[in-house]
């Protein structure tokens, strides 16, 4: 069954894992992506303990299912001409390059619907590149210290170091925007026959989506507090258990009356300063002060079942590696084994969308560095002569 994006070419210039990330999950929707890389390769497949090939990365394989590989050396004249014929058969042209490099290579927007007219074109840069930032570079580390999730990781950790968490949140949180924008601009194109030029920051993307709840009472004053008090709160944390770990979260006036009634103490909110959601939201470290004293009396087990039938969400802390025999994701079959080419069986981590219709899908494995470079290049019309003259001349790369 064909993916929702079937028919669908972007010819994709990002590497690392911003980009990569976003165009895998425009791949596993059946898109044709073709992946542009320069000789010395993807950083990402030189990341972490390769399999059986060099250049054959974990989170290189992960992020680069689903595509084809085409490998040219950009600085040389002939192979620019080569892309540019990829090019004119795309429907999407894609690169995370910082805007001077791009504009180096002479294949900035205006260079590109020369040839191709309604072409979809979107940049992934670290700030909007006409702004005071624009030509800075960017990686998540450094977008993770400027949009301030460091200190409030601090802060709510009580001893106000700035620390990042352990993931790369703006990497693939921008993948996901940047994603969604190539879906909104072809979605126009598809209605009006008109391509555009998207432009998808860093900074401002990761900036807008932490001020949703800590905006706060920004929003209705220049003097008010930014942050939300209750992600702040340094007793909002997991809480000991008899014997572990686990999230006990009464929220709304429900589970709130429901928790108090378990534990014999209904008459707490009748205080003023529980009484309502609003209040608790003032005084949320005396709530949470109340659970964390309550929560090494029992079992996390036990805690579970008393929760579970009291419907107040809970979960138990668990490690990266318990979700591999989660028994909802073992039902899920969110992980699975497929055969690669050349690394043996790799573990994948399925789309986790289900949709009826057009189901997402692995189809392939991530390619060896320029494996579909013929492939690609006879498909965009270039002769086998032609071909050859550009491997002879090192414009091109096969494994």
């Amino acid at each position: 069954m064909a993916g929702a994006l079937a028919g669908i070419r972007i010819v994709d210039l990002t590497n690392v894992i911003l980009g990569p990330y976003g165009t895998m999950l425009l791949a596993d929707q059946g898109a044709d992506v073709i992946k542009v890389e320069a000789p010395e390769g993807d950083a990402v497949r030189h990341i972490g303990k390769p399999g059986k090939t060099a250049g054959m990365g974990p989170t290189y394989l992960y992020v680069n299912r689903n595509k084809r590989s085409l490998c040219l050396d950009l600085k040389n004249e002939r192979a620019r001409a080569a892309l540019l014929k990829v090019v004119e058969g795309a429907d999407a042209f894609v690169h995370a390059f910082r805007p001077q490099a791009i504009e180096g290579l002479r294949l900035g927007y205006e260079e590109i619907r020369k040839i191709k007219p309604d072409i979809v074109y979107v940049g992934a840069y670290g700030y909007s590149a006409d702004g005071p930032y624009g030509r800075l570079p960017a990686y998540d580390d450094a977008i993770q210290a400027r949009f301030g999730i460091a200190d409030l990781m601090g802060r709510a950790a009580g001893d106000d170091v700035p620390r990042y968490p352990p993931t790369i949140i703006a990497d693939k949180t921008v993948g996901l925007t940047f994603a969604f924008s190539t879906l909104a601009a072809l979605m126009h194109r598809q209605r009006t026959g008109e391509g555009q030029f998207v432009e998808v920051p860093m900074f401002e993307t990761m900036a807008a989506w932490l001020m949703v709840e800590h905006l706060w009472e920004r929003t209705f004053s220049d003097s008010g507090e930014v942050g939300y008090s209750r992600l702040l709160a340094r007793t909002r944390k997991p809480f000991r258990t008899l014997d572990g770990w686990m999230a006990i979260l009464p929220y709304i006036d429900k589970h709130w009356r429901n928790f108090f009634e378990i534990i014999g103490r209904p008459e707490v909110l009748e205080d003023p300063r529980y009484s309502t959601l609003n209040a608790r939201s003032l005084h949320i470290n005396d709530m949470y002060a109340m659970v964390e004293a309550l929560a090494p009396t029992k079992t996390t087990a036990q805690w579970v079942e008393i929760l579970d039938r009291a419907q107040i969400p809970n979960a138990p802390v668990m490690r990266p590696s318990d979700l591999l025999e989660d028994p909802h994701l073992v039902w899920r079959q969110l992980f699975r084994k497929y055969p690669h080419p050349s690394e043996g069986e790799v573990m994948m981590v399925e789309p986790p969308m289900r949709m009826s219709r057009t189901p997402p899908a692995i189809r392939t494995m991530a390619p060896l560095q320029g494996a579909d470079s013929r492939a690609v290049l006879r498909e965009a019309g270039l002769g086998a002569s032609e071909i050859d003259a550009l491997k002879a001349a090192g414009a091109l790369i096969e494994p």
